[in-house]
């Protein structure tokens, strides 16, 4: 899959009909360590889901926990 030239790219129709992604279906783009999570926006999306990636911090709690606590 290649992104176009405006920044396009195109979903293979078995993705799109698998999971229900036809004209006019919004979408979120979430950023993830290890690339972009597509996901189909409903409007009863949980609060968490629509702020998960948005700190762009390392997401190992342990450690966080441990840093904190001057372990």
């Amino acid at each position: 899959m290649r992104i176009s030239e405006r920044g396009q790219l195109t979903l293979p129709k078995a993705l799109r009909n698998k999971f229900g992604l036809h004209k006019d279906v919004e979408v979120n783009l979430i950023a993830v360590k290890n690339g972009i999570l597509i996901q189909k926006y409903t409007r009863s999306m949980h609060p968490i889901d629509k702020v998960v990636g948005i700190l762009n911090r390392p997401s190992d709690t342990d450690e966080y926990i441990k840093k904190i606590r001057g372990v």
